[in-house]
């Protein structure tokens, strides 16, 4: 975390926007990559938050995650799209998005109303919330009930 917080601080002296999302991104998908390039058209630099195993297990159950975190994160890397990547152990990205300090925080539609992890804390400190659209039938879950429908 030290070293991101002084690439963001480096950042921030340049007048870069930094954009921050989260997520699991068990199974890398074309959804996945739909959203992380709109979140990255908002800014100068996306840095992604990603639940750790634990976080991902006592969010989405016993099962997951499919992929462990340093795969997860290792894929993440390599999109052109992504600047950064963090591991949170968290069920939320509240801390990560406190000690990061984004200027933009970027969700998914589907969050709209629920009330964004972090939104407040962003705001307060003169940054925006967006949402962007997610891409039409494409979910990790789907993928995974259609793979074992197909075994």
């Amino acid at each position: 975390m030290a070293s991101l917080k002084a690439i963001r601080a480096e950042l921030r002296r340049k007048g870069k926007k930094v954009v921050f999302t989260n997520g699991c991104f068990d199974i890398l998908h074309y959804g996945h990559v739909m959203y992380l390039e709109k979140a990255r058209a908002k800014g100068d630099c996306l840095i992604v938050g990603l639940n750790s195993d634990s976080s991902v297990k006592r969010i989405k159950g016993k099962n997951r995650p499919l992929n462990c975190e340093g795969d997860r994160a290792r894929v993440l890397a390599g999109l052109q799209s992504v600047d950064y990547v963090i591991i949170f152990d968290q069920d939320t990205p509240l801390k990560t998005i406190k000690d990061l300090a984004p200027d933009i925080l970027v969700k998914g539609s589907d969050w709209k109303n629920k009330g964004i992890v972090g939104a407040d804390l962003v705001r307060s400190r003169g940054g925006k919330i967006l949402t962007v659209p997610l891409a039409c039938g494409r979910s990790t879950t789907g993928l995974i009930n259609k793979i074992a429908k197909n075994r």
